[in-house]
């Protein structure tokens, strides 16, 4: 617990040899005196909190061995003078925010054993000269940003045991020699990269590797069946590259006898998981998501006794889940979500008792949940939403008292909510929307003091809003829209203090809403479709009458309010936007310093945060661009990941479309909308930060060579956005018109959910407006005959590019292929093929000759299209409308789901 600075006069001491102050509160920098402790041959400062730069002088100290610095705060670059120590055997100094590039004098270092320099910001290549240290082994530089290709010498360094260089930009290709001049290596850490080319086989010549982790690479090729040969290997990484492979390399890796971990996600395996997976006894997590694994589960996979974790999520595997399964009894981790996989609830999980995490949501699995599910004590993550269940929520799940996220949403799930629902006591997440849950919410609600989301939305909910809830004082969101809950919103709901989103549109509530507590500046507010409601004007609900006999409650007088309520909200923004104008058009000065919205920004992140966690705005995390500007992938500084919307301040229009997204994003909340997380802005600089969207967009995986949506996904995902719609024309205080729908502009999150995203020119009817007029114009192609010769913009206008976009996803066509001229375009093409000539323009990866209930699978699609038929009519009146869309479309997908 030592404290305060070095003193200097440490230098009188000029007999010391040795001086270790690691893990102390030592402050302040390292003093230049060091220099003259000239017979010192270990020096460790490691873990205190020293700043400022590295002195020179410690290159005098040609005696030093050991120069240990690591866990501090030094900056600056890494003195040349260092490797002027020829003695030197170990160089730590990991974890500081050193910078500049490696010297290539550290060649110099003959007699090093140990480089540690990881988690700084090194930039640079890695010299070749790394290669002359002939002593080394270990290599540890992770967590900068070198570049360029790994040095041909470091791969012929016979005493190296460990090569780390993980989560930099270092590129070019392994070796094919790799196998040849590393006897004795043990650990290969290269992942988070962009290293690329094949996987050489001779790496298996490597007979001491125990890890070997190459993770979010760009290697492609197939996984070489050699690397059975790797006796010793415990850890094989291979996640986030693009390797294609039968995964015959598995029926070999069964001789690797201590393989405890292997980890094959997203690459585009296109394949089935082989029986002799289940050889590989040793095993105790095996993770393959997003592989567009094929077929059934295997039997034999019951025969990895020892395994903990199985994560086989987001894939298109089909069948039942093996009762073999059962023998899984240390599994602790089970995902199965998002595939195919039907048949009923497995009873066999309820024998596996060391199970936390259950994940069977996005399939298509019916019938009832059984009971001895709550037998299951250690579960603490259930997600079975999704999918077809029935009947009632057995009440052994109330019992669960340990569980911390039970969502059961997108089910068949009937009955009412027990008393017994306040046993759940530590559930942090409680989502049963949209099934058919009926009755009250119960009084015990209010023991579920530890709940951060609640939501009842989308079911059959009555009478009152139980007091109890405002109990729960670290619930942030609460969701009961879609009910048919009446009553007052209870005043105890003014405790919430954490509460950030709060729905309860549509329902029959009535009298004051609460003002006070999370009330007065609610992040999401939506209370629509209750008319009994009053209370703020600025939350778009009438202010509530002073006196009830001077104020009779009439169905004019409240039209009046509401009328009222409008006006003065339009006046209020028209004069803010008109004060706006004059300010910038007479130049008034602007604080340098980057200006805030905080409706859409509670979160402030700086331009500099934002530099650090784009990297500075180069290719290497450019995702997209277009003519509004570019979008970069970006963490921020607590780990983040999100999407970063640079705009193009040169362009003309460019401050009208970012103001427009902000007003519109900041007050929209739906599971379907792109979700904005801040913004910057200051006169040169304007950006939004998004949500991250892993899968990119819709338009970038329909055209995907290595990936193939099949049938269920794009309805799945063409649902997504007609709910999206269904909210902006008919969920939100006033409608919304997109302008511009097109796949390109739908995003998929890791779960393969679409986000309707830009909302650059999007235009915001007021309630007396059906049509409005633009002179800003969309993609051509989707646009409908109304908006392209007349500039007409209307929620009809909206659902023709729907349609032509729901045509798009089914026939893998876009509406301004060249192979449309004159009077043939996509509408045309697919309506001449309706309804016994769909096969000929369908997309040909969608269905198989050999195809289970092929008939009426091809049935369902001529319903879609049929639909699209009713969305694209050219007279705007003769369209439908986004809510009956919805409603169609939930038809179709309920029924292709029992074709499965």
């Amino acid at each position: 617990m030592l404290s305060g600075e070095l003193p200097r006069s440490i230098s009188e001491c000029s007999e010391l040899q040795v001086l270790l102050l690691f893990q102390n509160n030592i402050v302040g920098t390292i003093p230049r005196e060091v220099g003259n402790l000239l017979l010192l041959q270990y020096l460790d400062l490691g873990q205190n909190r020293l700043e400022g730069t590295i002195p020179n002088e410690i290159g005098h100290l040609h005696n030093l061995k050991e120069l240990t610095i690591e866990q501090n705060a030094l900056t600056g670059s890494i003195p040349e003078t260092i490797f002027n120590i020829s003695s030197l055997e170990v160089l730590s100094m990991w974890n500081n925010q050193l910078e500049g590039p490696l010297p290539k004098k550290v060649g110099n270092l003959s007699m090093l054993n140990i480089l540690d320099l990881a988690n700084n910001t090194l930039t640079g290549v890695i010299p070749d000269e790394v290669g002359n240290l002939q002593e080394l082994v270990g290599l540890t530089l992770y967590l900068n940003n070198f570049s360029g290709s790994i040095p041909i010498g470091i791969f012929n360094i016979s005493t190296l045991r460990a090569i780390s260089i993980t989560n930099n930009h270092i590129s070019g290709k392994i070796p094919s020699t790799i196998g040849k001049g590393l006897p004795n290596v043990e650990g290969i850490y290269l992942f988070e990269n962009n290293i690329n080319g094949v996987l050489p086989s001779s790496i298996s010549n490597l007979s001491k590797l125990a890890v070997l982790e190459l993770g979010g690479n760009e290697l492609t090729g197939s996984i070489p069946e050699s690397l059975g040969n790797l006796r010793q290997l415990v850890s094989l990484n291979l996640y986030g590259n693009s390797f294609k492979s039968d995964l015959s390399f598995i029926t070999p890796l069964a001789n690797s006898k201590h393989l405890y971990r292997l980890i094959l996600s997203f690459n585009p395996l296109n394949t089935m998981l082989p029986k002799s997976i289940g050889n590989l006894s040793s095993l105790q997590m095996f993770e393959a998501i997003g592989c567009n694994l094929m077929g059934h589960l295997p039997n034999e996979i019951g025969k990895l006794r020892n395994l903990s974790s199985l994560f086989l999520e987001d894939n298109d595997l089909t069948g039942v889940v093996p009762t073999a399964i059962t023998s899984l009894k240390n599994l602790q981790r089970l995902s199965l979500g998002a595939n195919r996989l039907s048949g009923s609830f497995p009873n066999g999980l309820c024998e596996l008792s060391n199970l936390g995490l259950l994940n069977l949501s996005q399939n298509q699995m019916w019938g009832s949940i059984p009971s001895c599910l709550g037998n299951v004590t250690s579960l603490r993550e259930i997600y079975l939403d999704s999918n077809n269940f029935t009947s009632n929520i057995p009440s052994s799940l109330w019992n669960l008292k340990d569980t911390l996220k039970l969502n059961l949403s997108s089910n068949f799930f009937n009955g009412s909510l027990p008393l017994e629902i306040g046993n759940l006591k530590d559930a942090i997440l409680l989502d049963l929307s949209w099934n058919h849950i009926s009755g009250n919410i119960p009084s015990t609600v209010g023991g579920l003091q530890k709940l951060i989301q609640l939501s009842l939305a989308h079911s059959r909910i009555e009478g009152s809003l139980p007091a109890t809830i405002g109990k729960l004082i670290t619930l942030e969101v609460l969701d009961l829209s879609y009910n048919n809950i009446s009553g007052v919103i209870p005043k105890s709901l003014e405790a919430l203090k954490q509460l950030g989103s709060f729905n309860v549109s549509f329902n029959r509530l009535h009298g004051e809403i609460p003002n006070g507590g999370p009330f007065v500046d609610l992040p999401y507010l939506s209370l629509m479709s209750n008319e009994g409601l009053c209370g703020n004007l600025q939350k778009h609900v009438p202010a509530c009458p002073s006196n009830s006999k001077n104020h009779p409650n009439s169905k004019k007088r409240r039209l009046i309010w509401i009328i009222a309520a409008s006006s003065v909200i339009s006046v209020i923004g028209l004069t803010s936007a008109i004060v706006f104008m004059l300010m910038r058009r007479r130049g008034k000065t602007v604080n340098a310093e980057d200006e805030w919205l905080p409706e859409v920004a509670p979160q402030r992140i700086s331009y500099y945060e934002l530099q650090r966690a784009i990297q500075g705005f180069d290719g290497n995390t450019l995702l997209g661009s277009g003519s509004f500007g570019s979008v970069y992938k970006g963490t921020l500084a607590d780990g983040m990941i999100v999407a970063v919307k640079v705009f193009n301040v040169q362009m003309e229009g460019t401050f009208q479309t970012f103001d427009r997204e902000c007003e519109i994003l900041r007050n929209l909340r739906h599971r379907n909308l792109t979700k904005i997380i801040s913004s910057c802005c200051n006169l040169d600089f304007k950006a939004l930060i998004l949500e991250y969207m892993p899968n990119e967009s819709l338009d970038k995986l329909l055209y995907s060579r290595d990936y193939c949506l099949n049938i269920m996904q794009r309805l799945n995902i063409m649902v997504d956005v007609a709910s999206a719609l269904e909210y902006l024309h008919h969920g939100y205080s006033v409608p919304i018109i997109h302008c511009d729908l097109k796949p390109s502009n739908v995003l998929l999150d890791n779960d393969m959910v679409g986000h309707l995203s830009d909302f650059g020119i999007a235009k915001l009817l007021t309630k007396e407006e059906s049509i409005a007029h633009t002179t800003t114009f969309a993609t051509v192609g989707y646009i409908a005959p109304e908006y392209g010769s007349e500039g007409l913009i209307s929620k009809r206008s909206d659902v023709y590019s729907y349609g032509i976009m729901l045509l798009e996803t089914f026939t893998k066509k876009k509406p301004n292929d060249e192979m449309f001229t004159g009077d043939l375009n996509l509408r045309s093409c697919v309506h001449n093929s309706l309804p016994d000539e769909l096969d000929q323009v369908i997309d040909t990866d969608l269905l198989t000759l050999d195809e289970q209930n092929l008939s009426q699978k091809l049935q369902c699609l001529t319903s879609i299209m049929e639909l699209a038929m009713n969305c694209t009519a050219n007279i705007p009146g003769e369209r439908m409308n986004m809510i009956d869309v919805v409603a169609a479309l939930q038809k179709i997908k309920q029924k292709l789901a029992s074709y499965y």
